[in-house]
C-alpha cells in the first residue's frame, strides 16, 4: 500500500490529462483526513450534520483552511508525485492551505453561482473580478484541483466539467499574448465555443481528487441529494514563470498541441 502511494500516475492517465483536461485520483487522501476536515468545516459554518432543519442556504462558503488536516490532505505522497508528473519536478509550490470551499446543501433554491467558467490565474488584486486574467502560458496557476471531502454522487451537486474544453480555451487565449484576457473578455459569449464538449461529473468518494488543466471549463450545479457536499477548489501554484529551457510538462504539452505550436 505504501509503495503504491509513490507510484503516481500511469502513462495512460497522463495522456488522458493532456487530451481530456483532467484526471480523477481515488484515495488521494484518507477518509479519516476527510472526516477531520469536514468536522472543522461544520464548526466553521456553525451548522450540524444532525440538524438539517437549519440548512437554509443552498451554498455556504468558507475561505482558506491552513490547519494540519487540510495541509496533510493536499500533500500526500501520491499527490506530490502527480504534481511532479503533470507540472514538472520543482515547478510547483506545496500547498500550505486549501480553499475555497463552496459547501452545497440540498435545496430547491438556485445556488446563483452555477454558470460555466474558467478560473482566472492572475490580476486578483483588481477589485473588479471580471478584470482578473489568464494567459496562454497559464501564468500564476499550474493546476485547478477539486478535493472531495464528502462522498459525492450524481445528485450531490458534483462539479460539471466540459471534457477537452481546455484546448479550445488555449486557442482563444493565444491571440492575447502574455498580457492575457480578462474574465470579461473570455466569458463574453458564455463559453459557447465549448458547448459541444462532453459533460462529465466530478463524482467520487471522500478522499478523491480531480487534477484539472487550468483552462478547463467547469460549472457548479444545484444540490438534489440528501447530504451536504464538501469540496475545495484550490489552485496548485507554480514555482515560477514558464521556462522554455525545460522540457514541456503535460500542462504545457496540452496547450501547445491545442495551439499547433512546435516543440
Amino acid at each position: 500500500m505504501h509503495k503504491a502511494e509513490h507510484v503516481g500516475l500511469t502513462s495512460c492517465q497522463v495522456e488522458a490529462f493532456i487530451t481530456d483536461g483532467f484526471i480523477k485520483i481515488e484515495n488521494a487522501f484518507s477518509t479519516d483526513l476527510a472526516k477531520q476536515c469536514r468536522d472543522e468545516l461544520w464548526a466553521d459554518i456553525g451548522l450540524s450534520p444532525d440538524q438539517p432543519e437549519n440548512w437554509s442556504q443552498p451554498v455556504v462558503r468558507v475561505g482558506y483552511k491552513a490547519s494540519p488536516p487540510f495541509v496533510a490532505a493536499a500533500n500526500t505522497p501520491l499527490l506530490h508525485r502527480a504534481y511532479d508528473q503533470l507540472v514538472g519536478e520543482d515547478r510547483w509550490l506545496a500547498p500550505k492551505a486549501l480553499g475555497t470551499f463552496p459547501i452545497r446543501f440540498p435545496s430547491s433554491e438556485p445556488p446563483g453561482d452555477d454558470g460555466w467558467h474558467v478560473d482566472m490565474s492572475f490580476g486578483g488584486d483588481n477589485p473588479d473580478f471580471m478584470e482578473w486574467r489568464a494567459n496562454v502560458k497559464s501564468s500564476g496557476r499550474a493546476l485547478l484541483m477539486l478535493f472531495l471531502f464528502s462522498d459525492v454522487g450524481p445528485d450531490d451537486a458534483p462539479t460539471k466539467v466540459r471534457k477537452g474544453s481546455h484546448a479550445t480555451i488555449a486557442r482563444e487565449l493565444l491571440p492575447y499574448g502574455e498580457a492575457g484576457a480578462t474574465l470579461r473578455q473570455l466569458s463574453a459569449h458564455g463559453y459557447a465555443s465549448t458547448e459541444g464538449c462532453q459533460v462529465e461529473l466530478a463524482t467520487g468518494a471522500a478522499g478523491t481528487v480531480y487534477l484539472c488543466h487550468p483552462f478547463l471549463v467547469h460549472a457548479a450545479q444545484p444540490h438534489r441529494g440528501r447530504r451536504p457536499r464538501f469540496m475545495a477548489q484550490p489552485p496548485l501554484l507554480p514555482r515560477g514563470e514558464f521556462d522554455p529551457g525545460l522540457p514541456p510538462s503535460p500542462v504545457q504539452v496540452a496547450i501547445r498541441q491545442a495551439c499547433g505550436l512546435r516543440f
